[in-house]
């Protein structure tokens, strides 16, 4: 959220400030203008408009919300409602708490929505949901009155105080807007209902009351917009109505208590219970107050400050505050804020005197030079000399400087300085005031002779020792603060003290001037500041007042201070009117024979241009007439040879549409008769393709049955030599085994028939057709482990059993692999599974020695080549059942049931006798010669599988059936 600042005349941007998180629900700007507070439902922040920017921002808890947050009228303080109730006074230059109210008593508790304070902010109102309205004095920072309405009222949604030109700000008719919509205004000390607005047809959404209380201008609940006259409304009341609201408790000043001021509603009129002991003496007290309070009444300026004070305050301190200086000043000058009278002013707009004003004085602020103006032309509408003043602009602008954010103020400060410090200074329009003058250099004669005769030999005049001071009133010569001390005395003093200023201005800078001969020396004296302390010329000052006699003191020939007066300010004519009017007409007729002279000038250029236009017109008008009639007759002579060309062309199109047309016909019967023998050449080549693609399949379905069979009788009669051979070689093998070792044989054997009957189940699942040949090759695998079971005996047997285990996991491994791959590929596999045997006879030849260092690593083996069985078991399983999705699957943790370890089921080698290791050495020899059978055995067998493997490729579904 961000907040704009506009031009109200110029309707320009000037600024826009952003802080705000939330919405904005209430602004409240300073009396001097220069401060502002904007207030959130969240927080609240001070801007200073100066510079549009953030000065200080109140954060609270979010459990306590704000209310509203606002300046307290003709004051520094800030006050700050919660919505709990509780209301905090705060400094607004350092934001310290100066107080807080205290709580409400609980019989009428009410938590406050809305607020209002009188003009002179003595009075604070406030209510909420309750027809209860409580009056807080803040002065006293203490309850006194709790106003109940009528019962109709269960809320209250606004509070204004309606303001009156003869009370001095300490308003007493308050309009309160209740939930009904209608405004009740009532006197918050007679408790009397005086009048109301709007009804329950015709509610009253919002109002507001104008600055001076003349009318009031209410949004009905309809979108209408009502604007009342305070002064019928009050006219039509005759006679006065009974009272409608009553007071449950008036409590004094001094403190809260229950026994205070007690009124009951009556019919027809107010009856007063008899006043308690304390309370008379409470009201004598009072008056003896009030009695002291206006002993001095003569001294007694505006908002109750007492001039004599201020001027003891100012002599002892030098100046004013600087927090209370502009609300002091503006109690001194008794300023009376004639809204009215000024807003008719501006809204004249700007004087013609200075509508140029920046070419003379550039500012480099657009925002003051823009008051500067407007003040400026304010005084020109109020008075005719002003707009013919030439040090108007340096006489106003360190006002316009210093109030530059309340215009109003600004205004009144300077019509004042004018009107009772600037006596007599337009009797010599326009010259310089040589009355008043002639004052300085009588004062300045008596008091300082030598320094006079001084400016008479280099002559210097007034006009160039006093006049530049006054008609700047020092603000060439001091500085801020300096010039603030010097018209906190001014302002304080009789108007004779400015010159009196501008005597000891001199008096004190006498030795820089005695010793200045150039009159340019003394110009840049006079215009320039120099070093001299503002502290000794206002003490100079009131030196020359008390001391000046009285045939030459200029307070015997000023007039008092005259404030302004209020509602209209007063006629300002002090100065020769008919020089003011003669130049005034001088002036407009200059101005208006120059308006003539620039209306006739205007004209004759106005003439001479049209004269030229049309002249300029009237040639380029022939000139383009011209050209339109060559380019007719060019565009004759193209349109007839056009014609000439169209007509030929013409013709030689109606010819080739006629050769093209006999040419279309021709084409069309060859193309008909092209398409026709097209046609019947390709069912003639589909019929011939058709046969030899069915004699073909007929002739390779009889070749591949016949080689299929052939193949299937070789196969078995090799399976059958091969089985009996194994058979032959088992009995023979099992016949030379000593008994001692069929009990370690047996038992290794069954948990190779295990292993071996787990890895069948595994070939099994991907190539059913092939069992009898992966039969073949396990019986051979076997044979081989049974024949190193018989050739190494114990020693020779364990250390085979490793090896085995070591090379038939690394073939079964490769198997998996190769069946994942490609399951189809089964003489490949076969062949791995072959070569693999044949290494393991290799292998068992050269890890004789190694026993010992294996058992451990036997045991892991065993049971990781257990749940690689499993997981390739399910995998191959599963590709059975599911053979378009071959993406395996671990199962861990299933064992096959009866397994029981290798290690387990090994013996000591040191239970192996003498007579074992020699028959051992007697069954090596023939053990070497049946590996070498058994080797050149397995080639063969490669390579008919190899080859089967291949027809198989070719014709899976005759293998199939």
């Amino acid at each position: 959220m961000f907040l704009t600042c506009m031009e109200t005349v110029t309707k320009e941007l000037v600024s826009w400030m952003r802080g705000h998180e939330s919405s904005v629900f209430s602004i409240s700007v300073h009396a001097s203008g220069r401060y502002a507070i904007t207030t959130s439902s969240d927080t609240a922040q001070l801007w200073d408009l100066d510079t549009f920017q953030r000065k200080r921002k109140l954060n609270i808890l979010q459990s306590v919300g704000i209310q509203k947050v606002f300046f307290l009228p003709l004051s520094n303080t800030i006050l700050s409602c919660f919505k709990d109730n509780s209301i905090f006074a705060w400094e607004c230059d350092t934001l310290s708490c100066k107080y807080q109210l205290p709580a409400p008593p609980e019989s009428s508790s009410v938590l406050y929505k809305v607020f209002a304070v009188t003009r002179d902010g003595r009075i604070l109102a406030a209510g909420g949901k309750s027809n209860h309205l409580h009056l807080w004095c803040l002065e006293a920072k203490q309850l006194f009155r709790i106003i109940q309405m009528p019962t109709k009222v269960r809320a209250i949604r606004h509070l204004e105080f309606l303001p009156d030109s003869f009370d001095a700000g300490s308003n007493q008719v308050l309009g309160v807007l209740s939930q009904d919509g209608i405004m009740r205004f009532v006197n918050i000390q007679t408790c009397k209902l005086l009048f109301e607005i709007g009804s329950l047809d015709e509610g009253i959404s919002s109002s507001v009351i104008s600055p001076h209380g003349r009318y009031i201008a209410s949004i009905m609940e309809n979108g209408s917009l009502n604007i009342y006259s305070v002064q019928a409304l009050t006219q039509e009341i005759n006679k006065p109505p009974p009272p409608l609201v009553k007071v449950i408790e008036d409590l004094p000043k001094s403190k809260l208590n229950s026994g205070g001021l007690k009124m009951k509603v009556t019919s027809g009129r107010v009856q007063r219970p008899a006043k308690s002991r304390e309370n008379k003496i409470q009201a004598r007290i009072l008056k003896q107050d009030l009695t002291g309070n206006f002993e001095n009444k003569e001294n007694e300026v505006s908002d109750g400050l007492n001039k004599k004070r201020l001027q003891i305050l100012l002599k002892g301190y030098g100046e004013y505050p600087t927090k209370y200086r502009m609300f002091i000043w503006r109690s001194l000058l008794q300023l009376p804020e004639n809204h009215t009278a000024f807003s008719s002013l501006v809204d004249k707009g700007v004087h013609v005197a200075f509508l140029n004003l920046q070419k003379k004085y550039p500012i480099k602020s657009r925002k003051l030079l823009r008051v500067l103006q407007r003040t400026l032309s304010a005084l020109a509408h109020w008075s005719a000399i002003f707009s013919d003043t030439p040090y108007l602009p340096l006489l106003a602008f360190p006002f316009v400087k210093l109030f530059q954010n309340n215009q109003l103020i600004c205004f009144e400060v300077v019509a004042t300085l004018i009107i009772n410090w600037c006596q007599h200074w337009f009797e010599y329009f326009p010259n310089p005031p040589i009355n008043i003058l002639s004052m300085i250099e009588n004062v300045l004669a008596f008091h300082d002779r030598e320094l006079l005769q001084h400016f008479i030999d280099h002559d210097i005049t007034s006009q160039l020792y006093a006049w530049p001071l006054l008609e700047t009133v020092f603000s060439e010569v001091l500085t801020r603060e300096e010039w603030l001390k010097l018209f906190d005395n001014i302002f304080s003093n009789h108007p004779s003290f400015l010159l009196m200023t501008v005597v000891a201005y001199n008096t004190c800078s006498r030795a820089p001037l005695l010793n200045c001969s150039l009159r340019d020396d003394f110009e840049y004296f006079f215009h320039h500041r120099n070093n001299l302390d503002i502290s000794v010329v206002i003490r100079e000052v009131y030196h020359l007042m008390d001391t000046t006699p009285t045939d030459i003191h200029p307070n015997g020939k000023l007039d008092a201070f005259v404030a302004l007066t209020k509602g209209q300010y007063p006629v300002f004519n002090q100065y020769p009117k008919f020089i003011v009017d003669y130049q005034t007409q001088e002036r407009e007729r200059i101005r208006n024979d120059e308006l003539d002279f620039l209306r006739e000038r205007q004209m004759v250029e106005d003439m001479q241009a049209e004269v030229d236009q049309q002249r300029v017109e009237d040639e380029a008008w022939y000139q383009k007439q011209e050209l339109l009639r060559k380019a007719e007759e060019t565009r004759r002579e193209m349109l007839l040879q056009e014609e000439e060309k169209m007509v030929q062309q013409r013709q030689r199109l109606a010819s080739v549409k006629r050769e093209l047309r006999a040419k279309e016909m021709h084409l069309q019967d060859a193309t008909r008769r092209r398409f026709l023998k097209l046609q019947q050449d390709q069912h003639e080549m589909e019929l011939r393709r058709l046969n030899d693609e069915i004699e073909r399949k007929v002739h390779m379905r009889d070749q591949e049955i016949a080689t299929t069979a052939k193949d299937l009788e070789m196969r078995h009669l090799e399976l059958e030599s091969q089985k009996r051979l194994y058979e032959k070689n088992l009995i023979r093998n099992q016949e030379a085994v000593a008994k001692e070792m069929r009990e370690d044989a047996d038992t290794y054997r069954r948990k190779v028939d295990l292993e071996e009957h787990m890895f069948h189940k595994l070939i099994e699942a991907g190539q059913t057709q092939n069992q009898k040949t992966q039969k073949l090759i396990e019986e051979n695998l076997a044979e081989a482990e049974q024949a190193c079971l018989n050739a190494d005996w114990r020693i020779q047997a364990l250390h085979k059993q490793r090896c085995d285990d070591l090379q038939r996991n690394a073939c079964y491994q490769e198997v998996a692999k190769l069946l994942r791959e490609n399951r189809r590929k089964e003489t490949e596999v076969l062949n791995a599974m072959v070569g693999e045997g044949a290494k393991k006879w290799e292998e068992a030849k050269e890890k004789d020695f190694h026993l010992k260092s294996e058992k451990k690593a036997s045991a892991l083996s065993d049971a990781s080549r257990k749940w690689f069985l499993e997981k390739e078991l399910d995998d191959a399983l599963e590709h059975a059942e599911h053979p378009y999705n071959t993406v395996p699957r671990c199962q861990s943790g299933q064992a096959a049931s009866g397994y029981v370890p290798r290690t387990s089921q090994l013996k000591d080698s040191s239970e192996v006798d003498s007579s074992t290791h020699i028959s051992l050495n007697r069954r090596r020899v023939q053990w070497d010669t049946m590996e070498q059978d058994l080797m050149e055995r397995v080639r063969n067998l490669r390579q008919r599988l190899t080859a089967q493997a291949r027809n198989r490729c070719r014709t899976p579904h005759l293998l199939a059936t």
